[in-house]
């Protein structure tokens, strides 16, 4: 079929896109590669197009009542939006994407080069003709700005391929109308020519959405709903709990073998919501892990959404405490480090298999960790050790942790940005660097506590050994209650090393100490922590090196998200082997910054060389500087 045809069957809404095909990703190199191909003659694949029946699949963009078929474009979809992007110098109306990425395209008749609008080099250059003008125009129009020109005769050649290109056929192969979703998603991940296949959450929710089409919009509004209370999930982990919910097993694929109706999974989706809303209260009221970044493990909820759908009445709060437990030793130990799928159906055969579920969630985990006991060394802030970020955050929030200045406790919540929390360098960084102590000795764990931030900068550079005696003098508790050594010539910078390996002690005891509690059931439910809202910075991870390079990072992640793009994810932990080892990345993509089509990315500030190498192996594609990253997003993804 004709290049022209084809755009002219998208304006007809005879060609369209089904609703489970992701968007528009395609960057300007990409699209500068595939004219010139067309401008060579080379080949560029052929389409993939299922014929099927109106109303019988969810499409994107308005159908025609008058079709009584119409054809859904399986694979090809980068290439046909491009095409039209240039042609029409618009995007087809099936497209979520913008103009950047094709417009203002330009061909140097001399040169034969392609390349997009560049004033400097263009403005008074005649032989920069635009692509979409000579698409548009009749080409002798075009040749008439060269009639005076030498080289005229090889301009009218390259001219006439340029406009031609709208007259090329293009194969296409047809997917009759007998075919199910089944087999036409199937023949997708054979033949996309893109190189990503449907994951099979991508696939569970395709099948969804052709008896349900409001299902991608009903569950994206539960997540977005959960993210305005801090709580970032995405759809895979959303299709996972109502999976537990309607099956109790964790593979896809058993959505699909209970031929479920459109009520179906609708219920499954309700009853999730209201499960994870009540673990989600669970842990902010009971632990204090009231966002995202300190939640630790949220692949645990789907067994814990397994759990909640089987009781008949609501847990008490000895069981919420021994299940909360498991939670936080399945965070601390990398649970779901390794194949998610596998220990999520261990999990939920646990749940399912027990009378006593969460005795028995606890014994597998006994029995793959060999104890569940904390130990001073897990305090050391290694790669491993960041999952202990979050639980020193726990155990502040749950603690009576006292301010050094107010000398009340801190997660009580006042107003004002004076009493927001802040993340606090116990030994000032400034001296320590001084010293000659190394980063990961200066940014170690046991180096951190939590206060006021009125405190936090009142306090400044001071080192301990001057600060210490005077709010012990105010309030004989307080060191105390950060878990700080009563022993004055540790709070000396030469006994730096030795101060570290005495907090990590006591931070062992009281967190050993408050999971027994947990464990046994001490913690009556009159006296359990009712925490009050307060704002808190999140724990930075082990790999960010300063509050400068923090703020640079939350600067990146608000661009991205201003762009349209993915934030990232701070202090992603990089699994290294089965074993659960671990190393964590400053800002990580893992899925890529154009979700699905790209390269894993990272940004990486400052690390070794021996990060780097390890990162470049894991296939990811890094940045070691923040505007390398930005200029690459704005080049070659915005095509700015």
């Amino acid at each position: 079929m004709k290049l022209s045809t084809i755009i002219d069957h998208i304006d007809q809404g005879i060609i369209t896109l089904p609703r489970f095909q992701r968007g528009y990703v395609w960057n300007r190199t990409q699209v500068r590669k595939l004219i010139q191909s067309l401008y060579k003659d080379y080949p560029i694949g052929s389409l993939l197009v299922w014929k099927t029946s109106a109303g019988h699949q969810d499409v994107r963009g308005e159908l025609r009542a008058d079709l009584g078929t119409y054809e859904l474009l399986l694979d090809g979809q980068q290439r046909v939006t491009s095409l039209y992007g240039i042609i029409k110098d618009k995007v087809p109306v099936f497209s979520d994407s913008n103009t950047h990425a094709f417009k203002n395209l330009y061909f140097n008749v001399d040169t034969e080069e392609f390349e997009f609008y560049g004033k400097t080099k263009m403005q008074h250059n005649h032989r920069w003709v635009s692509v979409t003008e000579m698409m548009q125009r009749d080409s002798g129009e075009i040749i008439q700005r060269f009639v005076t020109d030498p080289n005229l005769t090889k301009y009218i050649s390259r001219i006439t391929r340029i406009s031609s290109i709208k007259s090329k056929d293009l194969h296409i192969e047809l997917v009759g109308s007998d075919k199910d979703m089944d087999t036409v998603v199937d023949i997708f991940n054979h033949v996309n020519s893109g190189g990503t296949k449907l994951s099979k959450g991508d696939l569970a929710l395709a099948k969804i959405c052709s008896y349900w089409p409001q299902a991608r919009e009903e569950m994206q509004a539960r997540l977005e709903k959960w993210a305005g209370t801090g709580y970032h999930f995405n759809l895979d982990w959303m299709l996972r709990c109502i999976n537990a919910v309607l099956t109790g097993h964790s593979d896809f694929a058993e959505l699909d073998r209970h031929n479920f109706r459109a009520e179906d999974i609708h219920n499954g989706l309700q009853r999730a919501e209201q499960h994870v809303d009540k673990a989600l209260a669970m842990f902010k009221v009971r632990l204090g892990l009231d966002h995202s970044h300190v939640l630790g493990s949220p692949n645990s909820l789907p067994a814990i959404v397994r759990f909640f759908d089987k009781l008949q009445t609501p847990p008490d709060t000895r069981t919420q405490d021994r299940l909360l437990y498991w939670y936080i030793h399945a965070m601390l130990w990398g649970r779901y480090s390794g194949p998610v799928e596998t220990v999520i159906r261990q999990d939920i055969m646990a749940v399912d298999d027990n009378d006593d579920a969460v005795a028995a969630l606890i014994e597998r985990l006994r029995f793959n960790r060999g104890h569940l006991a904390v130990y001073a060394q897990d305090f050391e802030g290694s790669s491993r050790g960041s999952r202990f970020y979050p639980f020193l955050y726990l155990l502040t929030r749950v603690s009576d942790t006292l301010d050094f200045r107010e000398g009340f406790g801190i997660m009580q919540g006042l107003p004002g940005e004076d009493h927001q929390l802040e993340l606090h360098h116990i030994f000032p960084k400034a001296k320590l660097y001084k010293h000659g102590y190394q980063r990961k000795e200066v940014n170690a764990l046991a180096n951190f506590t939590f206060l006021f931030k009125k405190t936090n900068r009142y306090i400044g550079d001071t080192s301990p050994e001057d600060y210490f005696p005077k709010y012990k003098s105010m309030n004989a508790d307080v060191l105390a209650s950060h878990w700080i050594p009563d022993n004055p010539e540790l709070w000396k910078i030469e006994n730096y090393r030795e101060f570290l390996a005495a907090r990590r002690e006591l931070l062992a005891k009281a967190a050993n100490g408050f999971l027994d509690q947990l464990y046994h059931g001490e913690i009556p439910e009159t006296e359990a922590p009712t925490l009050a809202p307060v704002q808190i910075d999140v724990p930075r991870p082990s790999s960010i090196a300063s509050d400068e390079e923090e703020a640079a990072l939350l600067q990146v992640m608000d661009w991205m998200k201003d762009k349209g793009l993915p934030s990232g994810e701070m202090g992603y932990e990089l699994p290294l082997a089965e074993n659960g080892d671990t190393i964590v990345l400053d800002l990580a993509w893992p899925n890529g910054i154009q979700v699905g089509f790209s390269r894993k990315a990272a940004l990486l500030i400052d690390e070794t060389p021996d990060t780097l190498e390890i990162v470049n192996h894991s296939d990811y594609e890094y940045f070691t500087n923040v505007d390398e990253l930005k200029r690459h997003v704005e080049r070659e993804i915005l095509g700015e």
